[in-house]
């Protein structure tokens, strides 16, 4: 016997149990206590782990001398907390030349790598030409080889430029990295194509979708690639150990090993030089972090 149902009347869906609605919600939404407690068990390891080293560090460079930093049970706050040792450290080598060294190359990587980045991510995402894909191609497989199969060509190509014991020539080789043309590339790559054919309609040209379309719309993007290029720079130790030989052009990485071979025997000022070498890198992420939060939302239309 079949039911016929009438057309006229609509159809109304019926509304799933309530014991269906409460397993959804407790299977999406919720989190049991056990879970709870071990997400935050998890949350605080690893915390411990990324920033237990940084605090150690600040708290041996504020510990007096008379405090012993080798106890079988490590105290984290200093009994006789001090800054003599940041002042000894200012006192025994030109930590001061040494960060404006570490900053102009830092200046020149970060440029380097915003502008030509840049550049590069958006003529590879957005220009039609011969050869797109063999150069997009070449970018990926440079990510395949470490640093150090390259690092004798690059020095005798920056020997050979005359660029030697220069600070340009520490900045060179990094002032466009393949990682940061890809984030870029990534980036361009999201944004809607009908807003360039717009442009392209409206008579704009490349360089024009490039200033007034494209750039705003990466901001984040371009603050991690400036980020990252920063760190990078600041912290590289063995390309201007190799570059540099004069004394006066060494950056605040090298410098810092005749505090170390200087002083093996007091880990304070150790640690002391490098939180005055850490301090620069927590100024630029504080100064970008709002873009760089914002990354996520790139690619929308901004009218």
């Amino acid at each position: 016997m079949s039911v016929v149902t009438d057309p006229a009347r609509p159809v109304v869906a019926t509304e799933a149990p309530k014991s269906v609605r409460r397993r959804r919600s407790s299977g999406f939404n919720s989190v049991s206590p056990r879970e709870k407690v071990a997400r935050y068990v998890l949350l605080v390891f690893v915390l411990l782990i990324t920033i237990g080293p940084f605090l150690w560090q600040l708290s041996t460079s504020l510990k007096g001398s008379g405090e012993d930093i080798y106890t079988r049970i490590p105290r984290l706050l200093p009994a006789q907390p001090t800054f003599d040792h940041y002042k000894e450290v200012t006192d025994t080598i030109p930590v001061w030349d040494y960060a404006r060294n570490s900053l102009v190359v830092a200046f020149l990587v970060v440029g380097g790598n915003v502008i030509g980045a840049s550049l590069a991510g958006f003529a590879l995402s957005r220009l039609q030409f011969r050869g797109r894909k063999i150069v997009l191609g070449l970018f990926l497989a440079t990510l395949v080889l470490p640093g150090e199969v390259t690092i004798i060509s690059q020095y005798v190509t920056v020997r050979e430029f005359g660029l030697a014991n220069t600070l340009f020539g520490v900045a060179l080789p990094g002032m466009i990295g393949a990682l940061n043309v890809l984030l870029m590339y990534n980036a361009f790559r999201s944004l809607p194509v009908e807003v360039d054919q717009a442009a392209v309609v409206d008579g704009a040209n490349a360089w024009q979708r490039f200033l007034y379309i494209g750039l705003p719309s990466v901001r984040g993007t371009i603050s991690v690639v400036a980020i990252f290029a920063f760190i990078g720079a600041w912290d590289d130790f063995l390309w201007p150990l190799i570059v540099l030989t004069d004394p006066n052009k060494y950056t605040l990485t090298v410098g810092l090993q005749y505090l170390s071979g200087t002083f093996s025997n007091n880990p304070r000022l150790i640690a002391a030089g490098t939180m005055i070498a850490f301090i620069p890198i927590v100024i630029v992420f504080a100064t970008l972090q709002r873009f760089f939060f914002k990354g996520v939302e790139e690619g929308a239309v901004k009218g």
